[in-house]
């Protein structure tokens, strides 16, 4: 169901032609969420199909990343796949910067294991005693008699943040939970894709577009009495799937000229298709 998602490299080329050949226009800057990093390479391949004046470069690093960026002036769009913080915004007003936020997709939060692990489903509350420490061998939540391997993003992630708030502190503002020291942070999804597929007694978390058939998504419950929701396109899209989230851009001030143009596209009927494309879930 889900379709690979290899770093569309053309991207780049064509971006690197089109500023070497094109008079050297200035390219519209994208810097942020790895999550996003693929979509919106996805989107600007589209988008150079009907606008090759427009030239787009794609970077990820993180959405602390793209933020940091926004704030410094060196990125039009900021993608991220959470939040700014109040703290954030507050920086980039006083640099004289106004983020805008822009709603650009739906994406939901995969917990997965390698195929061969035997658990298939799991509570907030169980995930959040693995990955707090708590819980340290998988025979605690049905699995076999073998210490469990807690993979998480880096801090820099805005799926780390997410993922920190929404399973490891229970969605509870004034919980004091943290990651345990043991937990591994990883640098990329695609990093924790290789660990948990190499590996049956890792887990991790992910967003949907990185989910393939060399993992195992976790079906995660509110409580022990279920329902327990295996996380796809439908169950983020209808909200019955619970650790999902909206995927953001922050531009300074409200989109105009190209960035406009840009952002346009990824709102319209044929923007939100990449979205679908690339198995993440479309704001309509």
């Amino acid at each position: 169901m889900f379709k690979k998602i290899g770093l569309l490299l053309l991207v780049f080329i064509a971006v690197v032609s089109l500023v070497g050949c094109g008079g050297g226009k200035k390219a519209v800057q994208i810097k942020g969420s790895d999550t996003m990093v693929n979509l919106g390479q996805s989107w600007s391949e589209e988008f150079m199909k009907k606008h090759p004046d427009i030239p787009v470069a794609v970077t990820g690093g993180g959405s602390g990343t793209g933020i940091a960026a926004l704030i410094n002036k060196t990125t039009d769009i900021a993608e991220c796949s959470r939040n700014m913080e109040k703290k954030e915004i507050e920086i980039a007003r006083s640099k004289g910067v106004d983020p805008y936020e822009t709603i650009v997709g739906n994406d939901g939060i995969v917990v997965v294991v390698a195929p061969e692990n035997p658990v298939n489903k799991l509570t907030i509350q169980q995930l959040s005693d693995i990955f707090t420490g708590k819980i340290t061998n998988w025979q605690a939540v049905g699995g076999p008699d073998k210490e469990i391997v807690a993979l998480s993003r880096d801090r820099n992630s805005g799926t780390h943040v997410f993922f920190l708030e929404h399973v490891v502190k229970l969605g509870k503002k004034g919980n004091n939970n943290e990651f345990a020291k043991g937990v591994l942070m990883m640098p990329s999804n695609q990093a924790i894709v290789e660990e948990v597929s190499g590996n049956s007694a890792a887990i991790g978390y992910i967003g949907l577009g990185y989910l393939n058939d060399r993992l195992k998504a976790v079906a995660v419950g509110k409580t022990v009495a279920g329902p327990y929701i295996t996380p796809s396109i439908k169950t983020v899209g209808n909200k019955t799937y619970s650790v999902s989230r909206p995927l953001y851009m922050y531009t300074n001030g409200v989109p105009s000229g190209e960035v406009k143009t840009f952002i346009d596209f990824v709102l319209s009927d044929e923007g939100q298709k990449v979205v679908l494309d690339m198995d993440f879930v479309p704001i309509r």
